[in-house]
């Protein structure tokens, strides 16, 4: 059986597997919300797939709603084509439970998948739809990037310098996007990241408001348009909290849905390292926490477990969850799995070194600066972490997965505690395992495991910046002079670790870790049992 449109009027196959049916009229939810777009979603990844996806999916069932989402993604009509037409844009959820049972329903309230540039004036429709009322990202922390240290990025000056007509970057259109709903009436709405990163509202209005200065003073902006954006009440930007761990397409999993009878699950990919499976697999435990500042009304998410609070309580849970309870751990093992031989993170959790390293940093390093949400008790959500969401034997989650894009975590996932440190009056140098990952994350850019064997490393966009000063330092000579030289400029970049190491009294800590880590095979081990110990 192939997952699609017409499979699913085969409901005995679909009970007999086990898989729970969409309880709605589909055909109806897509000419709802094709007549009046509701919600727009940028980025049609696991994570939107498995999660906000499944809450639209949640209150199409509980009547709250008659529109579903329509989905936005920088790939281009051939990948639309190749990994979301054939299955008329549905997905099978996954979710694996520590006990080891696993719930599996079709999530079927995406009206449509669009290629942002062969779709842009079918997105300028959404967006001039008075009824649009939520615009959200989940595109990774690096999509908001349009800036770099003198100015806006050549790619991004080129599409403020060409005006909102036909841009090229996905922050463009997006903006661009904005100034039609500007031009068609100033009508209002949200603008949503669900990313994971630090204020991920204001860094979505930061991209958008650079288009809109830009093109306002070199005149290719109608008039207000600055204004528009700058304007609460008309353009609002909220902050937001996501958390649900959704590892990419597992072939155990995979294997299991073959076995039940369906068809043609295995992953496609459109390049750079991504794979899009008919299937999504994802963990149980799910937090989503959103500023409440909708201009334009919003979709009764509150009925499916979101949690709408002020800015202020958002601030208290990201930070509780990015930079200290969740994303810190996962960084942490994701560059000491890579180092000693680790594909599963499950198993990681079966070392003890790796285990107190958590602990520290999470229970003994971060939570001595995290304000209490309210909503959330931090100690009780670290505990979840630590005990029953990472040890998940049935969740496939790699090392070498969260390893992606480490240098654009380190500043929101470390360098918000370094800076709390400093804020609060605390010592720094009371920290003792955090500079201990950062040596960690430089042994590793060297791409040689702590048996000398050489391995792959994940995409990261400032690799080949960094690359050049690890060149030269080799396993087996700790020349500390040389590690000083080489390192000097990397720990001294506070973009990199929230602040200057050597000017917090770290750097010297960091680069002696590294020396230990590079005097030979298992020098990583040796240095993080002695620190854990």
């Amino acid at each position: 059986m192939r997952l699609n449109n017409e499979s699913l009027k085969e409901k005995a196959f679909w009970d007999k597997a086990g898989i729970t049916l969409p309880r709605f009229d589909r055909n109806a939810m897509i000419a709802a919300t094709t007549a009046a777009p509701q919600w727009l979603h940028f980025g049609a990844g696991n994570i939107f797939r498995a999660f906000p996806a499944a809450l639209a999916q949640s209150l199409l069932e509980q009547g709250l709603s008659k529109t579903g989402v329509m989905v936005a993604d920088r790939y281009d009509k051939d990948t639309i084509d190749k990994c979301f037409s054939p299955i008329d844009n549905l997905t099978l959820l996954v979710t694996l439970k520590s006990d080891g049972s696993t719930d599996k329903m079709i999530v079927a309230s995406v009206a449509s998948v669009l290629p942002m540039g062969e779709s842009f004036e079918e997105l300028k429709k959404i967006f001039a739809a008075p009824s649009l009322q939520m615009v959200s990202f989940t595109i990774t922390e690096k999509g908001y990037n349009v800036n770099g240290q003198n100015g806006p990025l050549p790619d991004i000056a080129e599409d403020i310098k060409n005006g909102p007509g036909s841009p090229k970057t996905y922050m463009g259109r997006v903006a661009a996007l904005c100034h039609e709903r500007f031009v068609r009436g100033a009508l209002p709405v949200a603008m949503v990241s669900m990313d994971n990163c630090s204020h991920n509202g204001d860094r979505l209005f930061a991209a958008v408001e650079t288009f809109a200065k830009g093109w306002t003073e070199n005149g290719s902006a109608a008039a207000g348009f600055l204004d528009y954006v700058r304007n609460k009440q008309k353009v609002s930007f909220p902050w937001s909290m996501i958390d649900k761990i959704t590892p990419g397409p597992d072939a155990g999993v995979r294997d299991t849905l073959t076995a039940l009878g369906l068809e043609e699950m295995e992953s496609r990919t459109p390049g750079n390292n991504i794979f899009i499976a008919p299937f999504v697999n994802a963990e149980e435990t799910q937090y989503l926490v959103i500023e409440d500042t909708f201009p334009n009304g919003r979709p009764a998410l509150e009925k499916t477990g979101v949690l709408f609070t002020d800015r202020e309580t958002v601030n208290k849970v990201e930070k509780m969850k990015v930079c200290t309870c969740l994303n810190p751990l996962h960084t942490a093992l994701a560059v000491f799995g890579c180092l000693l031989g680790y594909n599963r993170i499950s198993d990681e959790m079966k070392d003890s070194d790796l285990v107190k390293l958590i602990e520290g940093i999470g229970y003994k390093e971060g939570l001595p600066v995290v304000i209490n949400p309210g909503i959330i008790n931090p100690e009780k959500f670290i505990g979840e972490v630590i005990k029953v969401r990472l040890p998940n034997p049935f969740m496939p989650d790699t090392p070498q997965r969260i390893a992606a894009d480490t240098s654009q975590k380190i500043p929101v996932r470390f360098g918000e505690t370094l800076k709390a440190y400093k804020s609060s009056g605390k010592n720094l140098k009371e920290l003792k395992l955090i500079p201990l990952i950062f040596a960690g994350w430089l042994r590793y850019l060297m791409g040689i495991d702590d048996q000398g064997k050489a391995f792959e490393l994940s995409p990261d966009p400032l690799y080949e910046n960094l690359a050049p000063n690890l060149s030269g330092i080799t396993l087996g000579k700790p020349d500390q002079a040389a590690i000083h030289s080489k390192l000097e400029s990397i720990l001294s970049n506070p973009d990199l670790f929230g602040l200057n190491l050597y000017e917090a009294g770290l750097g010297k800590q960091v680069e002696d870790h590294f020396a230990e880590m590079v005097a030979g095979a298992g020098g990583v081990r040796k240095v993080l049992s002695r620190m854990v110990s």
